[in-house]
């Protein structure tokens, strides 16, 4: 497939619709959790969104091996997606829309701090720094502008959603630094949903009741995420990275939590303050600096 240069009308268009579904998504699985716990929810998704990208992957005569030296790096990214789900559905039960939008999408700074002594030549500098640092506060801004009306809960899902963003974040590094990356996306895709779809769905009866108060809405919603969400949207941003500049792409990135705490404000009336926007503002700004290209004498 022809790579392009730089990213075309088409490619705004389609990338902005992508980030808007990401950010819907923490709205959609918290909608979703008033019918399924939110480790089944989890489970349950991953099973069906498997059957879906491998069918995929077949049509479309993509490489699936489990003899490439895949396997272990595999099975470990799917224990960290695992865990990385487990944590993010939970905590949409204690905490706000628009709060696990901040701090799940801090995930790119935790990449820029990891890639810094597992990665030749993506060491910190001067911005990565101080992109770092920004961020930092931009965080903490969050969690202690309103820590004494915040309540526990509310706390405990937004340390919730800060491990999740590590644990992507550690996935996102293992692409790269294991034998994990002779793996075509796909497959490293059905990894992940492999071994979160059989780990949670077995957990979820140990630990609570799977079903709540399910409803043919609640149904609707979770069909929506399987399709367009999981299966169709990233099978769309593989296709995506193999034709755009990466760095162009990277950009996008920033819209998901804007769009997160858009649609936390307008389907559950998160509440919005001034400090939450400096603090969001903050941690955008930090992953552009921190994923900014400088010269090698910085």
């Amino acid at each position: 497939m022809l790579r392009k240069t730089r990213i075309d009308n088409a490619g705004i268009i389609m990338l902005t619709v992508f980030s808007a579904m990401l950010g819907l998504n923490q709205a959609l699985v918290k909608l979703v959790n008033a019918g399924f716990s939110p480790i089944f929810q989890a489970g349950l998704r991953s099973v069906c969104a498997f059957f879906i990208v491998l069918s995929f992957a077949l049509i479309f005569k993509k490489k699936l091996s489990l003899s490439d030296g895949s396997l272990l790096p595999g099975l470990a990214i799917g224990v960290l997606f695992t865990a990385e789900f487990f944590l993010l559905f939970t905590a949409l039960d204690y905490t706000t829309v628009s709060r696990v939008s901040l701090f799940f999408y801090t995930q790119p700074f935790w990449v820029a701090l990891g890639a810094h002594f597992l990665i030749a030549g993506e060491q910190l500098n001067r911005n990565r720094i101080m992109g770092l640092l920004i961020a930092i506060s931009g965080v903490a801004l969050c969690l202690f502008s309103d820590a004494e009306m915040a309540s526990l809960e509310t706390l405990k899902g937004d340390v919730m959603c800060l491990v999740a963003a590590v644990s992507w974040a550690m996935i996102a590094l293992m692409s790269r630094t294991t034998k994990i990356s002779l793996s075509t996306p796909e497959m490293q895709l059905l990894y992940q949903l492999a071994a979160s779809g059989i780990i949670l769905t077995l957990l979820a009866p140990v630990l609570e009741d799977p079903i709540r108060n399910l409803t043919p809405g609640i149904l609707a919603i979770f069909s929506f995420q399987v399709i367009f969400v999981v299966s169709i949207g990233f099978i769309f941003w593989f296709w995506a990275i193999s034709v755009y500049p990466t760095s162009d792409m990277a950009s996008f990135s920033l819209l998901s939590p804007v769009f997160g705490v858009f649609f936390g404000w307008i389907i559950f009336n998160d509440q919005i303050t001034i400090e939450f926007v400096i603090a969001l503002l903050m941690v955008i700004g930090g992953i552009v600096l921190s994923n900014k290209k400088v010269n090698s004498t910085n």
